[in-house]
């Protein structure tokens, strides 16, 4: 039977939702538990990952991206120890406006699908 998706892509899965899980239960921060990984992306050697985030306050993005990648080094043992990979890979933390983005188009669409009623 054939995989649906490549090993990277597994990789990347499991990355994100241990990270997630490290996120909400072990990290000092008690502000980490606000944030959401959206994506994992790995590069082919393992090296690195890019790790994309969003948060529920906008304003506190470039704060708490800058606090997670600080704390890379402990999330990244962390991770080695809830993981079992020859390599773990340096994490980067990116933020995810994705969402934010999704938001305002949804809520123009429906402004003009109101307006175009009235």
């Amino acid at each position: 039977m054939a995989k649906n998706y490549s090993r990277m892509q597994r990789i990347a899965d499991l990355i994100q939702t241990t990270l997630a899980q490290i996120l909400q239960t072990q990290a000092k921060d008690l502000r980490f538990g606000f944030i959401t990984v959206t994506s994992v992306s790995v590069a082919p050697n393992l090296a690195s990952a890019k790790v994309y985030v969003s948060l529920l306050e906008e304003k506190k993005s470039v704060e708490m991206v800058a606090a997670l990648n600080k704390a890379s080094s402990y999330l990244r043992y962390e991770l080695a120890n809830a993981i079992e990979l020859r390599v773990t890979p340096e994490l980067k933390f990116i933020y995810d406006d994705s969402l934010v983005r999704g938001s305002r188009i949804s809520s123009l669409i429906n402004a003009a699908l109101k307006n175009n009623k009235s």
